[in-house]
């Protein structure tokens, strides 16, 4: 199947829809509830920032603030203007040395609302772009309180997991004192690329510590095997769903480590599947090195090479896992382009499976979890969910609800395929 759309972004400028209503006896399962974090996905949260900059890309961008503002997401800094001043203020600085990132120079940023749910549920402060909030409100109205029983684990999203040690020693913490809180083991619950951040954090815990503090990791939509659209965003940009020249926030998207992490691996494709096809070079997974030489972006390889090793060894995390994601959606597998590549978008897109974002090869790889570990792995597909629709789709909820409240059988699992 062909089109020449392009893939939706993994949030949404639309109103947020009224949560569905949770238990009628909500108030007597309060206390039978786990308690759960969230974890976003990519874009998932605010991120704030203060500046005390040297220089300006423009006269009328801002030099020096006295306190932060919102960085992401503040939809007035996508006006003509506004977006140089937001790439200049949200772009990393690569050492290709040391394999890290920082900020640039005279920027400092923070991420808002650690352990509460706000950050992640509106990701502007008016509340026009909802993400998490339909699913946060769905578990109140079981009986879960903001901020106690429910709490978010936000991050700077523009940084792999591999750089993210003081994102995970909060993590843990936050953990260990929800789990004194409540005398209850805690559930995970990530979305897209948050999956791969728990994932990445569990493999570094001992299992006894898995085994006393976690429950379950209950995953929504997770790439495991990286997602074609990243090659394409590195290639001509996205622009987020916006009314924006892609190849200037493409100058943004370059500049994290996120997108390159994210490429698709081997163990979800086979070596000759061609991932970007060009009138001059057909890139598969063996020309990813060519691939960051011809769009220009040499960095991107370095960076690809720091984190691959999570994603190409997909080891298994240690705890029980209920793996749900979309399927039967058409996703994008192959980007065609003409000549004008990679300054140009692309001419036609090939579709397979998948849940519009994220390839059906790469969500169900946590089948391979089921002999490879001794904790249980309930994989749940739900046929004609979208990507970011994981997060509203009533199916969705009530399997969330179903694990949460323990209810969740694998009849239910068979019910499904």
């Amino acid at each position: 199947m062909e089109s020449n759309n392009n893939t939706p972004t993994c949030w949404s400028l639309l109103p947020v829809e009224s949560a569905p209503v949770g238990p009628e006896d909500a108030n007597v399962l309060y206390s039978e509830l786990p308690p759960l974090i969230i974890v976003p996905g990519h874009t998932g949260n605010r991120l704030e920032a203060k500046l005390n900059k040297p220089a300006l890309v423009h006269w009328l961008c801002m030099m020096h603030t006295k306190s932060y503002f919102t960085l992401w997401l503040n939809l007035n800094m996508f006006l003509p203007i506004g977006i140089d001043c937001w790439i200049d203020n949200i772009r990393l600085v690569y050492n290709r040395t040391t394999g890290r990132t920082c900020n640039a120079p005279g920027v400092e940023t923070r991420v808002p609302g650690f352990g509460k749910t706000y950050s992640v549920e509106y990701l502007d402060s008016l509340k026009l772009t909802g993400y998490f909030h339909t699913l946060v409100q769905f578990l109140v109205n079981m009986g879960y309180i903001r901020d106690e029983t429910v709490r978010a684990a936000p991050y700077d999203w523009r940084v792999a997991a591999y750089e993210q040690e003081e994102y995970f020693d909060k993590l843990k913490k936050l953990i260990e004192e929800m789990h004194m809180t409540y005398g209850k083991s805690v559930y995970l619950l990530g979305h897209s690329m948050g999956n791969l951040y728990i994932l990445h954090f569990l493999r570094q815990q001992p299992q006894a510590w898995k085994d006393k503090f976690i429950h379950s990791f209950i995953s929504l939509g997770a790439p495991w095997g990286g997602t074609v659209k990243s090659l394409a965003v590195l290639a001509s940009g996205d622009n987020y769903g916006l009314s924006l020249d892609p190849l200037k926030i493409r100058e943004q998207q370059r500049t994290t480590t996120t997108n390159p992490w994210l490429l698709p691996t081997r163990r979800a494709w086979p070596a000759d599947h061609i991932f970007i096809s060009t009138p001059t070079y057909n890139y598969t997974y063996n020309d990813f090195r060519k691939f960051f030489t011809d769009i220009g972006y040499e960095d991107g390889w370095f960076k690809w090479q720091n984190g691959k090793g999570l994603l190409s060894d997909l080891l298994p995390p240690g705890v029980d896992v209920y793996c749900m994601y979309g399927a039967g959606v058409p996703t994008p597998v192959t980007y065609i382009y003409d000549e004008g590549f990679p300054s140009s978008q692309p001419v036609q897109i090939v579709y397979g499976d998948g849940d519009n974002t994220v390839s059906k090869n790469s969500l169900s790889l946590c089948r391979e979890w089921k002999n490879q570990q001794k904790q249980e792995v309930h994989v749940i597909e739900l046929p004609g969910t979208l990507h970011l629709d994981q997060i509203y789709d009533i199916n969705a909820l009530e399997a969330i609800q179903d694990v949460l409240l323990r209810n969740y059988s694998q009849q239910q699992e068979d019910s499904r395929k």
